[in-house]
């Protein structure tokens, strides 16, 4: 089967300047036009790729200390009737572990080194039951916790910037204070340190800090814990469970989600996504209508070929034909190799970051900063898809005028000077 002369045509105009050096400036200018294509869809794809890792990846280790729901009493009180506040949760058919937990803040000290800290009092049998925390490297750790011992786990970046380590002692100061003949005192405790964990989470390692439920409520003067954490078949699906719990729950509670926890931090993600988008889109765009001029060059260039074409019986609509499958072709190359470029990058990008940063020679996403220490990539065709499309569809458009401009080519006036 023979391919229609317009195909043929347009795609040997597209490798112009192979064997005419009259044509070389065009054929560099149409290599350029692909190779910005290729490059502005492929950090198109590298970038969106990383966000989507990186929220990804915060999102799994917030999770890993965070429940997918908190149910807790006002005023930071113990939860009444306990017991059975447990019992009407668990009957939630998407709750599949539920744990009481006393949350406050303190001070930590040990010598002249002072750090403010998030104080978690748990049950250590049941805390696996909501975080992946004590489900993994820090379950021995945490099973160190028995009431009375006044035993402390520590965040690994907490202990660091304290300089304690396994068996010291660190002292916990309570900011509600005590009475006494010299006035209002912080009431002050020693705790042992007898473990340590590492979420991989920065905020949560250099702030958090885990006692036994009935320690934590004995040092903060409560009558137990302060809530219970869940955890849901479907973390998606946790506004809709904690709108029913909220419905059915006896007492007078507040319940909240780990989307409503965070959610200032995820819609701020997803803003600046929406935003690298848009803004690496206008690069694609730039290198796109950079086949105009390609085009018009070409058409230019191509005047006698045209009117040939012409008074052999070719129609305006052939002609335009040829030169929107040449500036399609070129469009279909450059994003052909941004999107394979693109996600080689994006699928192996875990192991380019280290050797990147060896060769810098300094970190590039320092865990203070960035919550994390490794760059994580997630290519989804959600956003793949749209990138090809609209890189054909901005190609595409780039060759609508110069086409038309050269179905408009009068044979006559073109043979003229040939």
């Amino acid at each position: 089967m023979q391919l229609p002369y317009e195909l043929r045509l347009g795609w040997r105009y597209t490798r112009a300047g192979r064997a005419s050096r009259r044509n070389g400036f065009i054929s560099f200018i149409s290599a350029v036009s692909m190779l910005g294509i290729a490059l502005g869809v492929a950090a198109l794809i590298i970038v969106l790729s990383v966000m989507n890792g990186f929220q990804t990846e915060v999102r799994d280790r917030m999770l890993g200390v965070l429940a997918h729901v908190e149910v807790f009493a006002p005023g930071e009180q113990a939860i009444p009737h306990l017991e059975q506040t447990l019992r009407e949760v668990r009957a939630h058919p998407e709750v599949i572990g539920a744990a009481p937990f006393i949350a406050a803040q303190g001070l930590l000290a040990w010598g002249e080194d002072m750090r403010g800290a998030q104080i978690r009092g748990i049950d250590p049998a049941l805390e696996s039951q909501v975080t992946e925390l004590a489900a993994d490297q820090a379950q021995q750790a945490l099973a160190q916790l028995q009431p009375g011992g006044f035993g402390v786990v520590l965040g690994a970046a907490l202990a660091r910037s304290l300089g304690v380590g396994l068996g010291d002692a660190v002292t916990l100061i309570v900011p509600s204070g005590q009475l006494t003949p010299a006035g209002v005192m912080p009431r002050m405790r020693q705790l042992t340190v007898v473990g340590l964990f590492d979420s991989g989470h920065h905020d949560f390692d250099s702030t958090l800090a885990y006692l036994h439920y009935a320690d934590a409520a004995r040092l903060f003067r409560l009558e137990g814990p302060t809530g219970v954490r869940l955890k849901i078949r479907d973390l998606h699906q946790a506004p809709e469970v904690a709108l029913q719990l909220a419905a059915t729950l006896s007492g007078d509670l507040f319940i909240r989600d780990w989307t409503r926890v965070n959610r200032t931090w995820f819609a701020a993600v997803q803003l600046e996504k929406r935003m690298m988008f848009v803004i690496l889109t206008l690069i694609v765009a730039v290198a796109a209508f950079n086949l105009v001029s390609t085009l018009v060059m070409t058409v230019t260039d191509k005047r006698a070929d045209i009117a040939i074409l012409r008074t052999l019986g070719a129609s305006p609509g052939s002609i335009m034909a040829i030169f929107m499958v040449q500036g399609a072709l070129a469009g279909f190359i450059g994003t052909a190799l941004g999107l394979l470029l693109g996600l080689g990058v994006a699928l192996n990008v875990e192991t380019l970051m280290p050797a990147l940063e060896r060769l810098l020679g300094f970190t590039l996403l320092p865990p203070e900063i960035y919550l994390i220490t490794t760059l994580p990539s997630d290519p989804r065709s959600a956003d793949i898809v749209p990138i090809v499309l609209i890189a054909l569809l901005l190609a595409f458009l780039a060759t609508i005028y110069p086409s038309w401009h050269a179905s408009r080519v009068n044979p006559a006036e073109a043979l003229r000077y040939e």
